[in-house]
């Protein structure tokens, strides 16, 4: 562990907080803006998804890719390297005149997402003491969870008032303000982690127990993004709520998010895979009803929310775990197979969203739920086969004190 002499930790967390406000409002605002963007580049449901899963490919391959890159930078300079990258991205998406060069602009965005999230990942759990850091990463992604609270509903509304356009500036000017706090509240003095390789990336996708943690990631979180992808369409065609009150449902899923967020992050700090399989199992139940329930206007509203609660509530221990893992397993790889875990997220998100895209097209908004929660069932799976793994390791332990 390595503190600041200088900075209080609580100020760090702090900083890249704010900044993941920022990055959490670009990832997401595109679901609210998706009926003005369908309607500004005349592009289908399907087509408009791609600013999600779009965004999600561009954090996939370049949490890895922009870890080899920059894994010899000081941190605290590379933290301002990713948000004036963060702002130029969100610039030329609010400046796009076509709908491919929105898709570029995002992309750029997204390459300085994917490294935001390694890097600060790793900062917040080395700042405070280990049995904190399931906690510190929570606070970290609790930037992320306000974002849904009030930067992706305020971008929306700024959006529908103004034109999807403003929202992409309202967000630079957020990633202005981030660029400020890592300025001043990043550590200049941060250790450099072990130098990232493409050897790295083998070591780590070769290990079993690494492989099934980054595949138990990407679908456990990315199944509630085969719904979320297309929240606004199914609360207003399916649901019969106004455009106005889905700004007012978004609010208070983020709420449900940020609720979410902190408990998991509280559970997941002594044991991060028995908590994690509580997670996926009530996320899986819960998509299941939505099932039902999509059609009920009331119903189907307070699913939702529930959704939101578990929605996120898994990303503290699965950062986490990940880890924790690399550190027994591949302790020269850790920095990479926190990327990788950043790059799980966002397969997940990518491969939810696509999903949802072909559900919607084939089978209508009510059955993305469904496909939802078969995601979800093949991470608890993945999951109780950690835990497996997991076990034979503690006897040989206990047997091997005892002899």
């Amino acid at each position: 562990m390595t503190k600041s002499k200088s900075i209080s930790p609580t100020f760090t967390l702090l900083a890249l907080a704010v900044s993941a406000f920022a990055i959490g409002s670009t990832e997401f605002i595109s679901v609210g803006l998706m009926p003005l963007l369908i309607q500004s580049f005349h592009v289908s449901m399907a087509q408009a998804g791609l600013t999600v899963s779009v965004y999600a490919m561009g954090i996939m391959v370049g949490a890895p890719l922009m870890t080899l890159l920059t894994g010899q930078i000081n941190r605290h300079t590379l933290m301002i390297i990713i948000m004036l990258l963060f702002i130029a991205g969100n610039l030329v998406a609010a400046f796009a005149p076509v709908f491919s060069i929105l898709l570029a602009g995002r992309v750029v965005a997204a390459l300085a997402h994917g490294i935001f999230m390694t890097v600060a990942s790793v900062i917040a759990a080395d700042v405070v003491a280990p049995s904190k850091r399931a906690s510190a990463i929570a606070v970290m992604f609790t930037g992320l969870t306000v974002a849904t609270v009030t930067g992706v509903p305020l971008g929306t509304m700024i959006g529908q008032l103004g034109g999807w356009r403003w929202s992409f500036i309202f967000i630079s000017l957020i990633g202005v303000i981030g660029l400020i706090a890592d300025y001043v509240l990043v550590p200049r003095n941060l250790p450099l982690p072990s130098k990232a390789t493409a050897m790295g990336i083998i070591r780590v996708l070769r290990n079993p127990q690494l492989l099934l943690a980054l595949l138990a990631t990407a679908l456990g979180y990315g199944g509630t993004f085969v719904v979320y992808t297309y929240l606004s369409p199914l609360l207003e065609q399916k649901m019969g709520w106004s455009a106005g009150a889905v700004v007012i449902i978004l609010v208070v899923y983020g709420l449900m998010v940020a609720m979410g967020n902190t408990v998991g992050g509280r559970l997941a700090n002594a044991k991060p895979l028995a908590a994690l399989l509580k997670m996926f199992t009530g996320l899986f139940v819960t998509l299941l009803v939505l099932t039902v329930t999509a059609n009920s206007q009331w119903l189907g509203l307070l699913t939702v929310l529930v959704m939101g609660f578990f929605a996120f509530m898994n990303v503290p221990g699965l950062q986490l775990y990940i880890v924790q893992l690399a550190e027994k397993e591949t302790p020269n790889d850790i920095t990479m197979a926190s990327a990788l875990n950043i790059s799980a997220f966002n397969v997940g998100v990518a491969m939810g969203s696509g999903i949802g895209g072909q559900v919607t097209s084939q089978f209508g908004l009510g059955m993305t739920p469904f496909f939802g929660a078969a995601m979800v069932a093949l991470s608890i799976a993945l999951t109780l086969g950690l835990i497996r793994l997991a076990r034979p390791s503690k006897r040989l332990i206990r047997k091997f004190n005892h002899s």
